[in-house]
């Protein structure tokens, strides 16, 4: 199993939808913690409509259909590959992480979690000028090809480095407004997790080892992992954002540290989370139909 490569899958669709730091990582909480949390705000709760309009217009709708090339990622944590289940694999992924299916079931939580005073203060940024120029940048990062991405991501923040840019700086402030407490790690972890166990139960694996052995297997190269994260990064947000001035990146930045944004944030980001783990359980059940063998 290629767990860096795994986990730099995963966490390249973590986040609600922007591409900062490996597009960072969704908010580290169950479905039901989301209700838990913002629930006593209910009453205030946006419409399905304005709800709908919002994700097209901060590019969370983008970021949502994003979750589907993760698909590829479930095998390889499994210690498969995709041609291991033979022809139907694809069909099967699709069926699984449809775009319509995962957009509803956000849709369905917003609906009831984010309040209009929160929604109202995120698009008014999204809808400006800049903001729409961002989601563009950010949206088209989502669909390009990774491998040309990394190229010239790497290339890109080398120079940054050699110019010692202030980029570099807004990048990692940018980062740690949208996810301040650095649940990503843990986040990739869980959904590991609970594929690889829901893997089991369903037969599509024998398992060798209880939930903490596997917890502690997959937590082995945590500080590679971490070290490797932030470098990728860095390289994502140096390529998606290589169009803006650092006046711009600065105006970007601080609308991200106001605390009505890293509010919305929080709640897209578990949002996010709750509809990936959901679909990677999902597939882990439905995987059993194609009868794989494999001891992990």
């Amino acid at each position: 199993m290629n767990y860096l490569k795994t986990m730099n899958a995963l966490s390249a669709a973590l986040a609600p939808k922007n591409t900062l730091m490996s597009r960072l990582a969704a908010y580290f909480v169950a479905l039901g913690l989301v209700f838990l949390s913002f629930g006593q705000h209910t009453a205030q709760a946006a419409d399905r409509d304005n709800v709908a309009a919002f994700l097209k217009i901060t590019g969370f709708d983008v970021a949502l259909d994003s979750i589907a090339f993760t698909a590829s990622a479930a095998p390889t944590m499994l210690g498969l590959e995709e041609e291991d289940f033979g022809l139907q694999w694809q069909t099967l992924a699709d069926d699984v992480f449809d775009t319509t299916l995962m957009r509803t079931k956000a849709l369905n939580i917003l609906e009831a979690t984010l309040e209009d005073d929160m929604l109202a203060h995120a698009a008014e940024f999204y809808a400006s000028d800049l903001g729409q120029r961002l989601v563009a940048m950010e949206n088209a990062s989502y669909n390009s090809d990774e491998t040309d991405k990394e190229r010239e991501g790497s290339a890109l923040l080398a120079a940054l480095e050699a110019a010692e840019d202030p980029r570099i700086d807004l990048f990692q402030r940018m980062s740690m407004a949208i996810d301040p407490e650095d649940v990503g790690s843990k986040a990739m972890t869980e959904i590991q997790v609970r594929f690889i166990l829901a893997a089991s139960y369903a037969g599509v694996i024998s398992l060798r080892t209880d939930e903490d052995g596997l917890r502690a297997t997959l937590n082995e190269n945590a500080a590679e992992l971490a070290a490797e994260l932030e470098q990728s990064a860095l390289e994502n947000s140096a390529y998606t954002y290589r169009d803006f001035s650092v006046a711009e990146l600065t105006a970007y930045t601080e609308a991200l540290e106001q605390p009505e944004m890293m509010t919305v944030y929080e709640l897209m980001n578990a949002v996010h989370f709750a509809v990936m783990s959901d679909r990677f359980e999902a597939l882990a059940l439905r995987m059993a139909e194609l009868q794989p063998a494999q001891e992990l």
